[in-house]
């Protein structure tokens, strides 16, 4: 059969370069395999001069399968399922990218284009900043990632098995539905399914790509580490791999906390970190990665620890890895809201191998070699910087191991067969050994660095620390006394904890400050570390202030209207009911120390979407307005009929005011208004009753001036005054107009929300007397249920974030003796991310 209107080429020339850019990858990997282990320089120069042609045809194949994807989602193809699935008429321009890598095979090709980038970045620099011969080994195991990636993209049956997800295949191969059988079955297929609707924010389109690029550059320390091994240079790789270490640590704790940040601004739980199990596979890389960029520098500087490193280098890039298996297989579905439901047996089969293809060898290798493998025998000294930098990395290895252990529970049972449940405090159990972890990371960050490598002089340490010792010392006093922690739920001790390590991290930051100053003598470039330590310090600090003196401001019993908690769609918690507010339309109710008004909403862009307007204001004891702003909190009415929340916040230096919808009637589900007006003759003074109260008409004005009125001395309009007072003794205003052009009244209601009351001025009657149109809706009364947060300093985790991240690209620039081009590149590089980020977010 022809089917009609179908645009097949794009997606036949997109299927080629998958199967180009696979090939290529495999004999690159052969290539540069096989060049590792020439002896002849003749030979080996041979074989990589053919591995970097083709992995440079591979990379220009993945470039033009992104593109093939990007031109089929932006042209609504639906007759592809990727388009289908993902991409809608109604999407705004911007996701169109993040439709890419929505999509588990597009979130594969983000990861190999990296890959493909950071390995072109190696050999283009191979002589400029590191030495020739690692070249071999480290693009041999880039290239073999580069396989399994591609592999995921195939998408070829052999027999029952599928190897691999195509992202071109027919959207009438994957679905059976009768239209599919008509050669015009496009011509109902006028719409994709879209973007998920907790998805639709600017940081979809920048927080996925930073991310994978540093999951794909911990590809680097652990190549490096395979090539100590395989080239039996046992610790001369580590001054190369050093800077690419540095680059991953900067590179993948910022995606990770732009997550979080993406969670404050955009999701409804109320913060920036849940424990959930997808944010922590994307954390436990990261933290080992910081052990062994410690171990790294103390080999360096010592000669020990280079077993360690091994050991880190290899599980940072395994547990990206690790991660990828439990976001990707299905497994953490029913725990995690961000993980990808599950992919068909085949996929799984192949994630699991990816895993085993690296992880088994690399540790097998250590384990093989772990003899041969260079150390000191002797014992380090406790008065030594090594020591204590060593036992830092042992704390960041071993809080990595607690949270992963405890993520890969749902694991643990589906293979054991065991029944371990969650936690009913699920960030408790969490955060009561992370407070802990915080004290001993603050206290080593403060102190280690005053220590000297290999041994320090009687009383030096002492001697420098005693200052800012004295300092963090006072501002933890201050902070008791002056700006106590509210946090209780957990009772006294866990609070005292909070203090303490509060304590820690302030000691972190005032030393690292101090030792900027006194040792270092404000050389930034040098103090890469001393910089870095110190934002992680601030980060830490902002973490435990905003957490532990969060208040929720939002209160059902202002004005006693409870409705049931909804459950969030990120979080699956059930909201307290105790802690929303409930506003009537138009009608002003006391939030904190602010009035809130829901003055109106607005239908978005998106079908489903609807945005809510609320005025806050804080008027002071003469009842003058000393602060005024409007938020717009917004949701997503989905298809089953549950909703989607995202927040609005106002932000000042000292804090955050976070609000979103906790619960909204869904306009589908509304009644019909099917009341009409009663019309009651009164003059000034008179009073008519309705079936809750009692309405006066106080006056009639002409051509009035008012807030909702504005008319001049020659206009033709009447408006009345009127007070409506309930039978429990509350009193609102309304002021229902008439106005005359080309002599035809048109009418201007008002409206009451609070009694759900529509007033008209309907004319003049007999004897003078005002007609007022009374009408007592039947409809449901416009309301909203918000909850609102206050998050003090929350700026410092951001102010800590981008300080820390500086600090790592600091110590980058100078170990890696980028020289002033690369520096300016480097720095070039950021500021166009930058600029992207902004063009988006304000978009």
């Amino acid at each position: 059969m022809q089917f009609i209107g179908e645009t097949l080429w794009i997606g036949k020339l997109g299927h080629f370069l998958v199967l180009l850019s696979f090939v290529a990858s495999l004999v690159t990997t052969i290539a540069y395999f096989s060049a590792s282990k020439k002896s002849d320089i003749v030979e080996k120069n041979k074989w990589q001069r053919l591995a970097r042609k083709v992995f440079i045809v591979h990379s220009v194949a993945l470039a033009g399968i992104f593109i093939c994807i990007f031109y089929i989602c932006s042209n609504h193809m639906f007759e592809y399922m990727y388009a289908y699935k993902h991409a809608s008429l109604e999407l705004e321009y911007k996701y169109l990218l993040a439709c890419i890598w929505e999509g588990q095979e597009g979130s594969f090709l983000l990861w190999a284009i990296w890959h493909a980038a950071l390995g072109l970045a190696f050999i283009i620099n191979r002589k400029a900043s590191w030495s020739d011969k690692w070249e071999a080994p480290v693009m041999t195991v880039i290239s073999f990632a580069q396989v399994f990636l591609t592999m995921m993209l195939i998408g070829i049956y052999a027999g029952d098995a599928q190897l691999g997800s195509s992202p071109f295949t027919l959207t009438r191969n994957e679905i059976q539905a009768p239209i599919f059988a008509q050669a015009n079955y496009l011509s109902f297929l006028t719409d994709g399914m879209g973007l998920n609707v907790l998805l639709r924010n600017y940081w979809m389109v920048i927080h996925p790509p930073v991310l994978f690029l540093g999951f794909a550059s911990s590809i680097i320390p652990f190549a490096y580490a395979y090539a100590g091994i395989q080239t039996k240079k046992f610790g001369e790789w580590i001054k190369p791999a050093l800077p690419w270490a540095l680059f991953c640590a900067a590179i993948l704790g910022v995606g990770i906390m732009m997550g979080g940040k993406w969670a404050y601004e955009s999701l409804s739980f109320g913060g920036y970190w849940a424990w959930d199990p997808v944010e922590n596979a994307s954390l436990v890389p990261w933290l080992i990665l910081i052990a062994g960029l410690h171990t790294m520098v103390i080999y360096n500087s010592t000669g020990q620890s280079l077993r360690a490193t091994y050991l880190f280098c290899f599980l940072s890039f395994g547990f990206v890895l690790y991660s990828t298996f439990l976001t990707r297989t299905g497994v953490l579905g029913d725990t995690s809201v961000h993980a990808f439901t599950e992919a068909g047996k085949a996929i799984n089969i192949m994630i699991g191998l990816f895993v085993a293809a690296f992880v088994l060898p690399a540790l097998t290798l250590l384990i093989i070699n772990y003899k041969k493998i260079p150390t000191v025998h002797k014992e380090e000294q406790s008065n030594s910087r090594e020591f204590w930098m060593f036992i830092g990395s042992i704390v960041f290895f071993l809080s990595a191991l607690f949270i992963i252990s405890k993520t890969s529970v749902p694991v643990i049972n589906k293979v054991f067969g065991t029944t371990i449940a969650p936690p009913e405090e699920v960030e408790f159990s969490y955060n009561k050994v992370m407070v802990l972890i915080a004290f001993i990371v603050g206290m080593l960050t403060a102190i280690g660095q005053y220590f000297k490598y290999k041994s320090s002089p009687k009383g030096y340490t002492l001697k420098h620390i005693a200052v800012p010792t004295v300092i963090a010392a006072i501002l933890t006093l201050v902070l008791a006394f002056v700006y106590p922690f509210t946090y209780s739920k957990y009772g006294p001790g866990f609070l005292g904890a909070i203090y303490i390590a509060a304590f820690a991290t302030l000691y972190a930051v005032v030393a690292n400050a101090w030792y900027l100053i006194t040792v270092s003598k404000g050389k930034i470039l040098k103090g890469g570390g001393s910089v870095a330590h110190f934002g992680f310090g601030l980060m830490i600090f902002g973490m435990l202030v905003s957490s532990a003196n969060k208040e929720v401001i939002s209160s059902s019993t202002v004005n006693g209207i409870t409705l049931p908690g909804s459950t969030d769609p990120m979080t699956k918690e059930k909201d307290d009911p105790r802690e929303n507010l409930t506003l009537i339309k138009e009608v002003p109710t006391r939030m904190g120390s602010y009035e809130v008004t829901y003055t109106n909403d607005s239908l978005g862009h998106e079908s489903g979407r609807k945005f809510y307007h609320l005025q806050f204001e804080k008027k002071n004891e003469e009842g003058k307005s000393t602060e005024s702003f409007a938020l717009s909190p917004d949701v997503y009415m989905m298809k089953d009929n549950n909703m989607s929340s995202n927040p609005d916040t106002r932000s000042y230096l000292s804090k955050d005011v976070f609000t979103y919808i906790s619960y909204a009637i869904n306009d589908k589900r509304a009644s019909e208004d099917t009341s009409s007006f009663t019309i009651k003759e009164l003059l000034p003074g008179d009073t008519s009753f309705y079936s809750n109260g009692m309405v006066i008409l106080e006056g009639i004005v002409k051509n009035p001036e008012t807030k909702k009125h504005h008319y001049h001395e020659d206009d033709l309009a009447l408006m009345a005054k009127v007070k409506v007072v309930t039978k429990e003794g509350q009193a609102y205003n309304a002021e229902p107009l008439i106005e005359v052009q080309n002599e035809q009244p048109i009418y201007k209601d008002d409206t009451v929300f609070a009694q759900n009351l529509f007033l008209r001025f309907a004319g003049i009657g007999e004897d003078a007397k005002i007609k007022i149109g009374v009408k007592e809706s039947d409809r449901l009364i416009d309301f909203v249920t918000v909850k609102t947060y206050v998050f003090p300093y929350i700026n410092l985790v951001w102010l800590g974030l981008i300080i820390m991240a500086m600090g790592i690209v600091l110590s980058m620039l100078y170990r890696g003796k980028m020289g002033k081009i690369g520096t300016i590149v480097f720095l070039s590089l950021a500021f166009i991310g930058l600029v992207y980020m902004f063009l988006l977010a304000n978009a």
